[in-house]
């Protein structure tokens, strides 16, 4: 497990470069100049070399990519052009609020999707079935920002029960998180139905059956854990777009968590702060699978020796095979 463990962090390595490699490339190419908006239109020509010394982009592209890498290596991540303070420490200071909002998404998603899906495995092709299917594909179908807005005209202006901008409590989340939470509804529904669908015909369940068991044992205890290592790999993934997804959501309720804070820095060309964020975000997805995939042992043992002993990737040739097995029982 050790082995597995050191293996999966170095993996890490190449992902992080691969992610300044493509946030470097995309500052590189974009048309424009930072100091056009740090400096006024009457700025001298003089002021804007200086400027541009100051900031290192007077350096030819591979200079500055491997300072910007080294710096990375020591947690520098550069100073934002705006507030003059180190990015690293604006990120931090974010960081919290953003993670309230996107874990909190994940479980609203988890505790209505994992239920939806399972009723809807169980009472397959009824009409209960056919309901949460096309319930969860209008809150997939339905944009992020819109169901913002839709949830704040119904619960912060018409019924005023929640704040609809900033962060002023604890409520202050509740939209926000139920925003993104909704939105990944169908994901959790359509991979919990179509793993309960695989596991609720094996055998060892007739058997359950037969034994007298009640339903809702065999569905809770049996079926359920059963079917919950695909659930768990959804999770991890949807922690990814749940971040990526924050990033508008933010902006919709005036959250100033890292998603706003990032936007603001698209907005104003600070390309520190714009590369410190995104360097943040996938450090964070990637930490996440990993601590999904080392899940997985404790979920199901029988995964626990494949990962002991097999030298590449049991995990992913598991769950490969499971997909398509799903796909054909689904």
């Amino acid at each position: 497990m050790l082995k597995f463990i050191a293996k999966r962090v170095l993996f890490l390595i190449p992902i992080m470069l691969g992610v300044m490699v493509i946030v470097f490339a995309i500052r590189a190419i974009t048309p424009g100049n930072p100091v056009d908006s740090l400096l006024s239109e009457d700025a001298t020509e003089e002021q804007r070399a200086e400027l541009t010394a100051e900031l290192g982009l007077d350096q030819p592209l591979p200079v500055q990519f491997v300072r910007y890498v080294g710096d990375a290596i020591t947690g520098d991540l550069g100073t934002s052009y705006t507030t003059k303070q180190p990015v690293l420490q604006e990120l931090l200071t974010r960081l919290p609020i953003s993670l309230i909002v996107c874990f909190g998404a994940v479980a609203i998603g988890v505790l209505l999707g994992v239920p939806l899906g399972t009723l809807s495995a169980v009472k397959q092709y009824s009409w209960t079935d056919s309901v949460v299917r096309i319930l969860s594909m209008v809150f997939a179908a339905t944009p992020q920002f819109c169901l913002g807005l839709v949830l704040i005209m119904v619960f912060s202006v018409q019924l005023h029960w929640l704040p609809s901008v900033g962060l002023s409590g604890p409520a202050s989340f509740i939209l926000p998180m139920a925003t993104i939470g909704l939105s990944s509804l169908a994901q959790y529904t359509r991979i919990t139905r179509s793993s309960m669908l695989e596991v609720i015909r094996q055998d060892y369940i007739r058997t359950a059956r037969a034994k007298g068991q009640t339903e809702f044992a065999i569905t809770t205890r049996h079926a359920l854990r059963n079917a919950f290592i695909p659930i768990m790999s959804q999770i991890g993934n949807q922690v990814g777009h749940q971040l990526g997804g924050a990033l508008i959501v933010e902006n919709v309720f005036g959250m100033p968590g890292v998603g706003k804070y990032i936007g603001d820095a698209i907005t104003a060309r600070n390309f520190p702060a714009i590369q410190g964020g995104v360097l943040m975000l996938a450090l964070i997805f990637t930490i996440v699978n990993l601590l999904v995939d080392l899940s997985f042992a404790f979920i199901n043992p029988r995964l626990k020796s494949s990962i002991m002993n097999s030298k590449a990737g049991p995990i992913e040739k598991w769950w490969k095979a499971r997909r398509k097995k799903t796909a054909d029982v689904a």
